[in-house]
């Protein structure tokens, strides 16, 4: 494989600007150009780093995914073509892990509550029984890659139990016990949080429904970092409705952006952000550290950092 010309599709806008990420990999070859969804200009291409997925990047020899989902690029088919399509996976344990403990704090702390309050000019403390702090309280993280571990490093670091749910029991450092995936059941019944940190599979979509709700303790939260389809949406509402279980952060949902008639934009107990908790200023350059090693590695021959298929 040959790569003289890679383009930057400008679906990466949703991130970061393209041009941010050209400029960063123009120090050396290939030739970096933005391209939009011109078939010509797609043509011209060898290989393409993108958020979304074309169906003209067919025609290409590798697509690069800025994000660690792959869930949207057809598997079969590149793998049928011999399109080789990598990911980024690894990148995201910092920004992700933090955003998870910022959703942490809200509920525990009430600023959710308080934030709300200030748009009303409301002066209102909670019940006395209703703030806590995250010390010693316990999160179970289902999925220990990159972003679970995280989220588990972080949690770890200011005192809370950690638990997690994994293919395996192998023991993960930070985490005070693993449970494997046939276990999710005992492990969130057990958890004040429970964090989604799962890739989108076959085996993971409504991995969280009906059942596991009714599992989990009614003073519990639910955070979702993966990809909406990995709960039952309506499941959940109905859960939050009837209060078996006490709040949701969600970044992720099964339709984006989350429709204007959705009852969780009203639910006080619901924190909704636009899938943006991945986000940092740093995107594009560790994009481009993750790029340029594999063009790297094409020019050496070597095998794919990173790749999906």
């Amino acid at each position: 494989m040959q790569i003289d010309q890679l383009g930057i599709h400008d679906s990466v806008s949703a991130v970061f600007p393209p041009e941010q990420l050209r400029k960063a990999l123009s120090d050396q070859p290939p030739a970096v150009v933005v391209v939009g969804d011109d078939r010509e200009e797609i043509d011209a291409c060898d290989a393409v780093v993108t958020f979304a997925y074309e169906e003209a990047f067919l025609e290409l020899d590798w697509i690069h995914s800025i994000q660690a989902g792959y869930d949207r690029f057809p598997l079969e088919e590149l793998e049928k073509r011999e399109i080789v399509l990598t990911n980024s996976t690894g990148i995201h344990g910092t920004s992700v892990g933090e955003t998870v403990v910022g959703y942490m704090l809200m509920f525990a702390r009430r600023l959710g509550q308080y934030a709300r309050q200030q748009e009303r000019k409301q002066w209102k403390r909670p019940e006395w029984n209703v703030p806590f702090t995250l010390a010693d309280e316990s999160v179970c993280v289902v999925g220990l890659g990159t972003l679970g571990r995280g989220v588990a490093e972080r949690a770890n670091a200011i005192g809370m139990e950690v638990t997690g749910v994994r293919r395996s029991e192998t023991p993960v450092e930070g985490v005070d016990r693993v449970y494997a995936n046939e276990d999710l059941h005992e492990a969130i019944s057990q958890a004040t949080f429970v964090v989604l940190a799962v890739p989108l599979t076959e085996n993971t979509e409504e991995l969280l429904g009906e059942a596991e709700f009714e599992a989990m303790d009614e003073e519990s939260y639910i955070i979702n970092v993966s990809r909406g389809a990995v709960l039952d949406q309506n499941a959940l509402v109905s859960a939050l409705e009837a209060g078996e279980i006490r709040g949701a952060a969600l970044d992720v949902f099964e339709s984006e952006p989350l429709p204007e008639q959705s009852p969780l934009w009203g639910m006080d107990d619901v924190i909704v952000t636009p899938h943006a908790a991945a986000y940092t200023r740093e995107y594009y350059e560790e994009i481009a550290t993750l790029v340029r090693k594999n063009v790297e590695r094409i020019e050496k021959g070597e095998s794919f950092e990173n790749r999906v298929v």
